[in-house]
C-alpha cells in the first residue's frame, strides 16, 4: 500500500485552481495504486499554527531533557513528520501569493524542517533525512510568464524555493506541474488547466 500526503495550501477553500489540479492529480494516482491510502491537509484554512517560540526551543532541546510544555509544544511536528516519513508521494498545491509560497504552506514547512529528524547537521554539512522519495508541486499563477526562461521569471519564488526546500530534505525525485494565466480569458484558462491536468496523468 502506497501513501500519498497531499498538502493544500490556497486559502480559497471554493474556485481554487491549484486545488482543483490537485484534485485531479489525486484521482489518477487513485487509479494507478488501488490500494493507496491518502492523507489531506488543508492548510490553507488557517490548521498549522505559526510556528512558536516554545517549539523551536523544543527542536533544539535533548530527548531526555524534553519537559511537558517542550513535548507539547513539538507534538504537532512530530505528528507532520510522521506523515511526511511515511508518505511515498507528496503532494503539494501551491499558488503564487505576492511571489512566494503561501504563508499557511510555509507554517507548515517550519514545522517539518526539524534537525534530527528530517536533516542532519554535523557542523560542516547538512544532510536530508526525509524518508520520501518523490514530491508533485502544482502550482498556479494568476499571471503569465513565470516559468524558466520567460520574461517574469525572476518573480517567481515558488518554484525554485521548494525544489530547494526539498531537495535539502532528502527528496530527489521533484516534479512541477503549472497552471498559468488563471484570471486570463475562458478559453486560455481552459487550456492551461487541460495542460496541467494531462501532466498530472503522467507523474501520477
Amino acid at each position: 500500500m502506497t501513501l500519498l500526503l497531499r498538502i493544500n495550501s490556497s486559502s480559497r477553500q471554493t474556485g481554487s485552481h491549484s486545488t482543483a489540479i490537485a484534485d485531479h492529480f489525486e484521482e489518477s494516482y487513485r487509479r494507478k495504486h488501488p490500494d493507496c491510502r491518502v492523507i489531506t491537509r488543508n492548510v490553507g484554512d488557517g490548521s498549522i499554527p505559526i510556528i512558536s517560540q516554545k517549539t523551536i526551543e523544543g527542536f533544539y532541546t535533548e530527548p531526555a531533557s524534553m519537559t511537558a510544555d517542550l513535548k507539547e509544544a513539538t507534538a504537532l511536528s512530530d505528528e507532520l513528520i510522521a506523515e511526511l516519513q511515511d508518505a511515498d508521494t507528496l503532494l503539494i498545491a501551491a499558488p503564487i501569493y505576492n511571489f512566494a509560497v503561501p504563508a499557511a504552506l510555509k507554517a507548515w514547512i517550519d514545522q517539518i524542517v526539524r534537525v534530527g529528524h528530517t536533516f542532519s547537521y554535523d557542523g560542516t554539512s547538512f544532510q536530508g533525512l526525509a524518508r520520501t522519495p518523490r514530491a508533485v508541486v502544482i502550482s498556479a499563477y494568476g499571471a503569465e510568464g513565470y516559468l524558466d526562461g520567460e520574461p517574469f521569471a525572476a518573480a517567481n519564488f515558488v518554484q525554485p524555493y521548494l525544489k530547494f526546500l526539498l531537495s535539502f530534505l532528502g527528496i530527489e525525485d521533484i516534479r512541477f506541474i503549472a497552471a498559468q494565466g488563471t484570471v486570463a480569458d475562458p478559453e486560455k484558462v481552459s487550456a492551461s488547466l487541460q495542460a496541467a491536468r494531462q501532466a498530472c496523468d503522467l507523474a501520477a
